[in-house]
């Protein structure tokens, strides 16, 4: 709207998909969460909301800690092309990923094939353990995610600080903490001012 211009609305079933229809240039801009991985061909605006990953087992298994995923037994299913997959590639060493075709795929797939562990969406992985008996969430969380929009690497720095400014402005007067609110978003939080840090 402040562009003048219309805007078309691109549905993708995957955040890998979307990702790579801004890369491609198919798409001015996207939502998605920041990864290193993603960060090639596409550059990140400034978070706008923090979520957290969590882990979801069996009610019997043995696993009681997000430090004991890690190992050769454990299969863990994600959402293929997901910030947790991405990450988890990187962090897992011992543990088998399995990745389901979406995300909201992941639980069905962790029942069906009974699977050891499922990653995701920590408030999601809480509304599935209310909704299919025989599991529980893991404590605490195994990553940070910060979500961002994104724009194609290739646009000038000029159209990356219009974006920047403009998801500041929306943080700042409390726009996104409103549309949290009117959509029910539970779990996730407004991010901080600029960029979150990198370890």
């Amino acid at each position: 709207m402040r562009l003048g211009v219309d805007a078309e609305l691109l549905d993708f079933d995957g955040a890998g998909k979307s990702v790579e229809a801004v890369r491609a240039k198919q798409a001015d801009l996207g939502f998605f969460a920041i990864d290193p991985v993603r960060g090639e061909g596409v550059s990140f605006t400034p978070p706008y909301v923090v979520i957290e990953g969590g882990y979801l087992v069996p009610t019997h298994s043995l696993i009681v800690k997000n430090e004991e995923v890690d190992q050769a037994a454990h299969r863990v299913v994600v959402g293929a092309g997901s910030a947790y997959d991405l990450y988890l590639t990187r962090q897992l060493k011992h543990a088998q990923i399995v990745r389901a075709p979406t995300s909201p795929s992941v639980v069905p797939t962790f029942l069906d094939h009974q699977l050891e562990v499922a990653a995701g969406v920590k408030q999601q992985l809480q509304a599935d353990a209310l909704q299919f008996p025989g599991v529980r969430l893991l404590p605490g969380s195994f990553m940070t995610i910060y979500q961002a929009m994104g724009i194609p690497a290739a646009r000038s720095p000029a159209a990356l600080g219009f974006v920047s400014d403009f998801i500041e402005e929306m943080k700042a007067t409390g726009i996104v903490a409103q549309l949290l609110r009117r959509h029910h978003i539970e779990g996730a939080v407004v991010a901080p001012p600029g960029y979150p840090p990198h370890g």
